[in-house]
């Protein structure tokens, strides 16, 4: 079972600290895991933590929250080498595929090294349900702001590219991020796009956005588009999981 078209959850969240667990996945996972329509089995999510190096610490991490939640999990790795014979097939087989945060500058390259660029987009347009945090939000989109850099906050511009938007990731939280997003998307750098609060995502349904969400109280999203002298941005309506 699979959601019923390409569907993407962008989030800035869905992940939390657990309390006998390193993590615990919170509403938009949970969210993302209900657009699958999985009602027979558990749910089959693959983890790719490439944007933290395939940190083992991590992946372990996200095995027991996966283990918690009664998921039947599976991880694809890029360092050292795939860790699957078929990464494209393994891929295919999944309900919903859940991307780390991190460098998302180096997962981007990593990916296309490995051409899981290419089994990423089969995979979506199979109705593979894409979601994940930060790093995890940005490569879908065309690009946004980065730390994969350094501390100071740069573009990143080759994103995926499935959705034609510009991402801004932790808007509210730290703070070089609203006004670099904002410039960049003013100066053309990046293209329209959307922006979301720490605890909130963004659902699309193919290319087109049809919902904000968000598991935490007062936050949001916003779409941020350029303006005659500056960028112009607009909060959306954010529907509380």
């Amino acid at each position: 079972m699979t959601a019923d078209g390409p569907t993407i959850l962008a989030t800035s969240g869905g992940i939390r600290p657990g309390r006998r667990t390193r993590w615990e996945f919170s509403e938009l996972t949970e969210h993302a895991l209900e657009l699958a329509g999985v009602s027979d089995r558990a749910p089959r999510i693959c983890f790719l933590a490439t944007a933290s190096g395939d940190n083992p610490t991590a992946i372990t991490g996200l095995y027991e929250a996966a283990m918690l939640r009664g998921l039947h999990a599976s991880h694809l790795t890029s360092f050292g080498m795939p860790n699957v014979e078929d990464p494209a097939a393994h891929l295919l087989e999944q309900d919903v595929i859940w991307v780390l945060g991190g460098s998302v500058a180096g997962l981007l390259a990593l990916w296309r090294l490995h051409g899981y660029d290419r089994a990423l987009e089969r995979a979506w347009r199979a109705g593979v349900v894409l979601t994940g945090v930060s790093a995890g939000s940005i490569c879908w989109h065309r690009g946004g702001t980065t730390d994969s850099f350094g501390p100071d906050l740069q573009p990143v511009t080759n994103g995926l590219g499935l959705l034609p938007w510009s991402n801004g990731v932790h808007y509210d939280s730290e703070e070089q991020r609203r006004p670099l997003f904002q410039s960049l998307v003013q100066d053309g750098t990046l293209p329209t796009g959307y922006a979301t609060d720490d605890g909130v995502g963004l659902l699309y349904r193919g290319t087109e956005l049809v919902e904000a969400l968000t598991e935490e109280d007062d936050k949001a999203a916003y779409h941020v588009e350029a303006g005659e002298e500056a960028a112009v941005e607009t909060r959306l309506d954010t529907r509380r999981l």
